[in-house]
């Protein structure tokens, strides 16, 4: 008796007949991949207008439903990570370190990129004429963006969603909580609440993200198709690559000789954001999930607040540095443009300080056209590769977002503040769970 009550307490609970398996979220976000291409081939093959409607429907409200907290999660997260930075010993020297390390993974690259594309030449064969293109909707310059960084007031950046000018409002006011001390608690108090309430209701919207699959994947299948990726396939191939090679080449290779630990477990804990990245399609959307992957790796959560957030609105080796230095190859060749060594110098150059314009946000056209227009290529040949955007997108924002994980625990390694327990350990996804209690109640009083 008292063996078969144990056994019904600890097992199976006896006559509660069958019971729906959980189906883990990377499995939930496959199976929309999957019904996503075969409803978009179903309406493209069969031309049925409201399918592919519906598809763009769903995955336009998905991505809406992301940007919508876009400027809020952004100002208030840089506000709190700055603040938080206070907490930690040596900060100046932690975000020093972080952003050098933003630097060397941005140049290694674009250095892949302008390799790959030096070889397979993917302008080639393809077709595409000059009268192809068209001048793009918004464009950059080094002057716009220099001078676009000073919002003219507090209220347009937020409006119009300039991601960089909400990240310099951010920046200032973190720095004058600083120098306030104590007067700023009652802010940081309810900034830190603001900011939790957002990631809140982010993880909610997150929570759908199968469903955005289905639409967005399908969406673009129903499109596009298969006739348009063929002329740009050499192109598409080429960013797909180049970002294998950075995220499994280049990012496991710094992990075992730089940080000293074992890339599989990486991987293993930083999954749910890379994979959430590569369907979202925006980096800062993805951001919760990115700083809540790279706690769980080890990462002290003060400093994790910190370097995570910076390096969703800067640090992008998928859209600034691999695209652009490919993007750029293409296009001149397209346009019978001869490339030297200082212009892939300059390509470089532009990747790894221009970063910020991409801004974390959907799509990386603003960071063509800045490395275009320094090239003094035509910028009408960002047209040409505005319709196969989508589909190189995700394989650019993963990458993004993996290194944005993937230079905190570097860092944290090298300084000696790694929990490598936690590391090792990092194994369950943090979307097949609730968010951890809010941060007033898990960071200690005293300093």
């Amino acid at each position: 008796m008292s063996a078969n009550a144990a056994s019904t307490t600890t097992g199976s609970p006896s006559g509660s007949g069958f019971r729906i398996p959980k189906v883990p979220f990377w499995a939930q976000i496959i199976l929309g991949l999957v019904l996503g291409a075969l409803l978009g081939w179903l309406a493209r093959g069969q031309d049925i207008g409201w399918l592919k409607e519906t598809l763009s429907q769903i995955g336009g409200i998905f991505v809406r439903l992301l940007k919508l907290a876009v400027a809020p999660l952004v100002f208030f997260a840089i506000l709190v990570s700055i603040t938080n930075l206070r907490k930690v010993n040596n900060a100046a020297r932690l975000a020093g370190r972080t952003l050098l390390w933003f630097l060397i993974t941005s140049l290694i690259a674009v250095g892949i990129g302008l390799t790959i594309g030096l070889l397979t030449n993917p302008g080639a064969g393809t077709g595409l004429t000059p009268k192809d293109g068209e001048l793009p909707a918004k464009e950059g310059s080094w002057i716009d963006f220099l001078t676009g960084i000073v919002p003219t007031d507090v209220i347009t950046p937020f409006t119009e969603l300039n991601v960089l000018q909400i990240v310099f409002l951010a920046a200032v006011a973190g720095i004058a909580a600083l120098a306030l001390g104590e007067k700023a608690k009652p802010i940081l108090t309810l900034s830190e609440a603001v900011l939790e309430l957002l990631q809140k209701a982010l993880w909610w919207v997150i929570r759908l993200a199968p469903l955005g699959t289905v639409g967005l994947i399908g969406y673009a299948v129903s499109s596009y198709g298969w006739n348009l990726i063929s002329k740009y396939a050499t192109f598409t191939a080429d960013v797909y690559i180049g970002c294998a090679l950075v995220l499994f080449g280049v990012y496991p290779l710094l992990l075992a000789t730089v940080a000293k630990v074992n890339p599989v477990h990486f991987f293993r804990g930083a999954w749910p954001a890379i994979q959430l990245a590569f369907v979202s399609r925006s980096s800062v959307g993805t951001m919760p999930v990115t700083q809540r992957v790279t706690e769980r790796l080890g990462v002290p959560k003060e400093y994790a607040s910190f370097a995570v957030p910076f390096g969703a609105t800067t640090k992008m080796d998928g859209c600034a540095a691999i695209y652009p230095a490919l993007a750029a190859i293409f296009i001149a060749e397209i346009f019978d443009v001869q490339l030297g060594i200082q212009d892939y110098l300059l390509i470089a150059f532009v990747s790894v300080v221009g970063s910020a314009a991409t801004a974390g946000l959907t799509g990386a056209t603003v960071m063509l056209t800045l490395t275009l227009s320094t090239l003094g290529l035509p910028l009408e040949g960002v047209g040409l590769l505005m319709a196969i955007d989508p589909i190189i997108d995700m394989a650019r924002t993963a990458t993004n977002v993996a290194g944005q994980a993937l230079v905190p625990v570097i860092v944290a390694a090298r300084e000696k503040i790694l929990d490598h327990d936690a590391y090792t350990s990092a194994k369950s996804s943090p979307l097949d769970v609730e968010p951890e209690a809010p941060v007033a109640d898990r960071v200690p009083a005293t300093a």
